[in-house]
């Protein structure tokens, strides 16, 4: 499978679709739902952070390549890659 391949299958709904959204986690005044992605036998970390309410509310989905053998550990592992990331960016997230 080629780069292109990979980077496209990221983004591909039929090959990469989400699983059942967790319960919402807040940090920092953001919101996470973690929402592993099934990939070939594996989980993807991947999930949806927000900041705000209405129409001032923003939102990013938030997918990493990493693959993890366990739905639970790749929730545990999207929960901390995402607060790292909130830690790194901040707001500048939604850019």
């Amino acid at each position: 499978m080629g780069i292109l391949s990979s980077l496209k299958g990221l983004f591909s709904a039929t090959e990469s679709a989400p699983e059942k959204a967790e319960e919402t986690v807040e940090y920092k005044g953001f919101e996470i739902v973690p929402a592993p992605m099934k990939d070939n036998g594996q989980f993807r970390v991947a999930a949806i952070v927000t900041k705000g309410e209405g129409e001032e509310k923003k939102t990013h989905n938030f997918i990493r390549s990493d693959l993890i053998g366990s739905r639970d550990e790749c929730i545990t592992i999207t929960l901390r890659k995402a607060k790292l990331t909130i830690d790194q960016l901040g707001d500048n997230l939604f850019k």
